[in-house]
């Protein structure tokens, strides 16, 4: 936008110079000639006022040369004096054959008068009255250079203010190129903020009355998203909230229940509800103008440590491949929902491996700037090597939930969940891969520390 508004203020201005510097040339050219016409014919009309009365006498030749030649010098339009009898004092014209030319015998009628020959320049005639040989005739020569003296300096002056000004315009068009230019990357920017989940991005109105107004609707909008996504988030959480009162109820009927083993596996699973119940109230109380991050880097060292007391009994080895503490790998999620989704696939490999499997799990940064995290083991894999068990499936005692958990975790955040062979005909690899966020993570728990992980859902 700012090179176009560069672009056509140059052609415009260029367009509206050359329209009016062109007919300035043309005037500046004819006024040059106008003033040296001016000044040859004073010159003539001088000369022959000083000649007259020395012509009328035949013993004043001398001083007729004398004057003639102290109008002549270098530089100096040519003038000459031809006399009645064809004679010339003074320097003849360049290319004139004869003296007493065509225009010579009409000044003699007593008519003064400018002339252009075909071979340029211009010729100024005065006649001499009173000449005692009949009448004289003062002809002063301006050649082409001493007509036009003058017009190439005006025209670099008038080419000067041409440039000046097409400059100017330039700089002018750039400033105000800037500042639209400026205000519409800010507004793409705020909507950049508004599409990454910022509802506390408002765009300041600012540059023409059009973008101010796009800024105003932005910010109308921007709020009124905000507005609804509260009530939708109150609304959730007032029904997931009323939801605790038959949850209750069902974990009293559960300890009712005379068969032991049928009361524990109940009551195990109203506390699965309970704990879902629980998350969604948490997520919808959670503010929604705060960016989710977190360490993807950080988070598995601390679930791969909580974990590896349950591994270590089954005999497992485990492998942590993470950048270190002080090199950071952000990811667009939370970190209780990362945490869940490293709880699922971990959980998965504890619960669905001979004991004595070992499994890895690894971090990095792609290439294409994304940040991977991969969990493998040495077990028998999935029955569809390209594809986890679907959602609520039954396989090999899964109901495919822990995985969708993950797909969900990355899918939610822009990143892609790929699931295969961690060998060649043997082992599961599943791959997570997030976006990196532009802005860093917060800090996040030591690792010493772990915090409990929710119940694993396979």
């Amino acid at each position: 936008m700012r090179r176009s508004l560069l672009l056509l203020t140059a052609a415009t201005t260029a367009l509206v110079l050359t329209a009016l510097l062109v007919p300035l040339t043309l005037l500046t050219r004819s006024h040059a000639a106008d003033r040296a016409t001016a000044e040859a014919t004073a010159r003539a009309q001088w000369v022959a006022h000083a000649l007259g009365p020395v012509l009328a006498t035949t013993d004043e030749r001398e001083t007729a040369e004398q004057t003639v030649e102290s109008v002549n010098g270098e530089g100096l339009p040519s003038t000459s004096l031809i006399l009645g009898d064809g004679r010339v004092i003074g320097p003849r014209a360049a290319g004139q054959g004869s003296a007493v030319t065509d225009p010579v015998r009409l000044a003699r009628t007593g008519r003064a008068f400018t002339y252009e020959p075909g071979s340029g320049g211009r010729l100024v005639l005065v006649p001499v009255q009173g000449a005692k040989d009949g009448t004289a005739v003062v002809q002063v020569t301006l050649s082409e250079r001493q007509l036009y003296a003058g017009t190439l300096a005006s025209w670099l002056v008038l080419a000067g203010i041409g440039v000046g000004l097409v400059l100017l315009g330039l700089l002018l068009a750039d400033r105000l190129g800037a500042r639209l230019v400026g205000a519409t990357r800010r507004l793409a920017r705020t909507a950049d903020r508004l599409a990454a989940g910022d509802l506390t991005a408002r765009a300041e109105p600012e540059g023409p009355p059009e973008l101010r107004l796009i800024a105003g609707e932005l910010n109308r909008l921007a709020a009124r998203i905000d507005e609804l996504l509260t009530a939708e988030r109150e609304n959730a959480a007032d029904l997931a909230h009323r939801l605790r009162t038959p949850v209750a109820a069902l974990r009293l009927d559960a300890e009712t229940l005379s068969d032991p083993d049928e009361a524990h596996r109940i009551a195990a699973d109203v506390s699965a509800l309970e704990r879902s119940v629980d998350d969604v109230i948490r997520k919808a109380r959670r503010p929604l103008r705060e960016a989710p991050r977190a360490d993807l880097a950080a988070v598995a060292r601390e679930r791969t440590a909580f974990w590896a007391p349950l591994a270590e009994d089954q005999s497992r080895t485990v492998h942590t491949d993470t950048p270190d503490a002080g090199v950071p790998v952000p990811v667009p999620v939370p970190a209780d929902e990362l945490a869940a989704a490293l709880d699922a696939l971990i959980g998965n490999v504890l619960d669905h491996t001979p004991h004595g499997t070992a499994f890895s799990l690894t971090v990095r940064r792609t290439p294409d700037g994304r940040a991977e995290l991969t969990v493998a083991d040495e077990g028998p894999g999935f029955p569809d090597p390209g594809a986890a068990p679907d959602r609520g499936t039954s396989g090999a005692g899964s109901t495919g939930l822990g995985l969708d958990i993950a797909r969900r975790t990355a899918e939610e955040a822009g990143g892609t969940f790929t699931t295969g062979p961690a060998a060649p005909g043997s082992g599961a690899r599943v791959t997570l891969a997030f976006p990196l966020p532009l802005t860093p993570p917060p800090r996040a728990h030591p690792a010493g520390t772990p915090s409990g992980p929710p119940a694993p859902t396979c």
